[in-house]
């Protein structure tokens, strides 16, 4: 029998999900590393993702899984969250929901286009949006080397489409220093109540 893990609701939660999202290249893997150890001091966990890209593939610290594998995970409940973009698969496995439950604060590596979905599972996230100068942005997709020039255009398109004015995101700029962007986060966090001050 299938079972969706990512159509429940769940509500009952001590615990808070961060959820981060930005467009490709925004920086959003070197944010969390440069974050991890402070996070994790403050009893933060940061969720890795499933991926359907290999292991070797240069990018974040992912588990990377075949299509298939990654389709039999949906089908057993594997996944708290999961969807398709830039023709990959990604998920977020259901053991957050566990943390979450021991009232821990975890972070998630996010889809700006899933948020509605992750909102309808865990009302009281903190959506955080990290933004870049398109000139920026365009600049770090060419230094990856990850893809032809067409792909990096569509990207940069599809990131000037999504809007999400009046639904409580938090905007934190990622186009000058990572030490400047760790500190806007660090701060957002403590004003949420998510890390103690030291």
């Amino acid at each position: 029998m299938q079972h969706d893990a990512s159509a429940a609701p769940r509500t009952a939660f001590s615990g808070r999900l961060i959820y981060l999202m930005g467009p490709s290249g925004a920086g959003k893997d070197s944010l969390i590393d440069a974050a991890r150890a402070t996070l994790e001091n403050h009893n933060v966990v940061v969720a890795r993702r499933v991926i359907t890209r290999s292991a070797e593939a240069k990018g974040e610290d992912a588990v990377g899984v075949s299509c298939e594998r990654f389709e039999q995970m949906c089908t057993d409940g594997e996944f708290a969250l999961y969807w398709r973009a830039n023709g990959l698969a990604y998920g977020i496995p259901v053991l957050i929901d566990s943390w979450l439950e021991q009232g821990r604060t975890v972070l998630v590596n996010g889809s700006r286009a899933h948020l509605a979905q992750a909102r309808q599972r865990y009302p009281g996230l903190l959506a955080v949006l990290l933004s870049v100068e398109p000139q920026v942005l365009r600049q770090r997709l060419l230094a990856r080397g990850r893809e032809a020039l067409e792909d990096i255009e569509r990207r940069l398109a599809r990131s000037q489409q999504l809007s999400f004015a009046d639904q409580g995101v938090h905007l934190l700029d990622n186009s000058t220093s990572l030490d400047d962007a760790v500190a806007r986060l660090l701060d957002l966090l403590r004003e949420q109540g998510l890390l103690v001050r030291g």
